[in-house]
């Protein structure tokens, strides 16, 4: 509760002294009207998210409590950064309450056009974002795979059934060998979001259609997941693998489970060498991990390439600079250990709060390419 109090007070109590107090001389039934308002919405969001997240999974509490978050977040950074202009304006020789005055105005309407913007973001198809990973093993029959990505779509209580069936329209244009879904399909049961899961059993791939879970099926019901994936036509990829073939050459495509299963105490945990059994490591390894942190494990095993996705890419700046400090990657390319390399991907949907300001979502065409 200390901690949760803390937090609220820095997260509206930052704004409130920037737009309200400050040395701005508002009138006083400005001051009592703004500090109500600051008041209700501190005390209104933990039960928000608790009634929403909690549970009860009440949508419109979800809903709510997830964008009252989102603009208390973007206004507490942007009040922070008006400090900073607060301070070049001291120094210009602007006194109050002019100074404090020009402070709040230039706060308020920035966080407003982010906002705005950062809600288009998150609601409209995402673009194809495009790249080549070269793959030294990998046999020249392979060479050119296609592999589409999408992840962390976390059909919730908003309704997006339509951006779902948009989603697949975009991703079967893309005439992909593989799609991946690399986990947080759902927030909630099979029942409450199958019909905005559903449109992928549309998803159309050459070779194979395969997914594995996130962290937020295991705050449901991960199992039943899995299950409907399999029903529609998808692999789901439980710690094992597939081999796909093309031209004579094979590529195994491994999944494990999430980092977090285990602890969820739902039976699943994530096992490399259980994806791995049985296969012929002499052959290029594609594996499908939801977090990057787990690309640990892939270096131990010598994986040729991981796919995850997890972070969002901070989907609200700076929000990317906390995450930096649980995964190892933000967003991208890069290379771990002497062979393994990591595609991290920034997310197809959003989680809560329905805006992306300076994280764009996107679907990931890869093109797997020998040297």
């Amino acid at each position: 509760m200390a901690v949760v109090t803390a937090i609220l007070l820095a997260l509206f109590g930052v704004p409130w002294w920037t737009l309200i107090v400050a040395g701005a001389a508002w009138p006083p039934a400005v001051v009592v009207t703004g500090t109500l308002v600051f008041v209700v919405a501190a005390a209104a969001l933990p039960l928000l998210m608790m009634l929403g997240h909690g549970n009860r999974h009440l949508d419109w509490a979800a809903v709510t409590g997830d964008a009252l978050l989102g603009v208390a977040w973007v206004l507490f950074v942007w009040s922070v950064l008006g400090l900073v202009i607060g301070l070049l304006l001291f120094f210009a020789g602007v006194e109050d309450p002019v100074r404090s005055r020009v402070v709040a105005a230039v706060v308020l309407a920035v966080a407003l056009a982010l906002l705005a913007w950062g809600f288009f973001e998150a609601m409209r198809v995402p673009r194809i974002r495009t790249v080549d990973v070269e793959m030294p093993r990998l046999g020249a029959g392979l060479d050119g795979l296609r592999v589409a990505i999408i992840t962390d779509t976390h059909y919730g209580p908003i309704d997006r059934a339509r951006w779902s069936a948009a989603v697949v329209k975009r991703v079967n244009e893309l005439d992909a060998d593989l799609v991946c879904h690399v986990g947080d399909l759902a927030d909630g049961t099979v029942d409450m979001r199958e019909e905005q899961v559903s449109p992928l059993a549309s998803v159309r791939a050459a070779e194979a259609r395969v997914y594995v879970t996130g962290n937020h099926e295991y705050f449901t019901e991960a199992q039943a997941w899995l299950d409907y994936m399999e029903s529609v036509g998808w692999t789901a990829l439980h710690n094992r693998h597939v081999i796909v073939e093309r031209g004579g050459d094979r590529i195994i495509v491994a999944g494990v489970d999430d980092a977090t299963a285990e602890a969820s105490r739902q039976g699943h945990r994530a096992d490399l060498d259980a994806a791995l059994e049985g296969a012929d490591r002499t052959l290029p390894v594609l594996l499908l991990a939801h977090q990057p942190k787990q690309v640990v494990d892939a270096v131990r095993a010598g994986v040729d390439l991981q796919i995850s996705g997890h972070t969002h890419g901070g989907q609200i700046w700076p929000f990317n600079f906390l995450v930096r400090l649980d995964q190892p990657v933000v967003a991208g390319l890069s290379r771990h250990g002497e062979v393994t390399q990591l595609y991290t991907s920034r997310g197809t949907g959003f989680w809560g709060p329905p805006f992306r300001v300076f994280a764009p979502s996107e679907i990931t065409l890869m093109t797997l390419r020998r040297p």
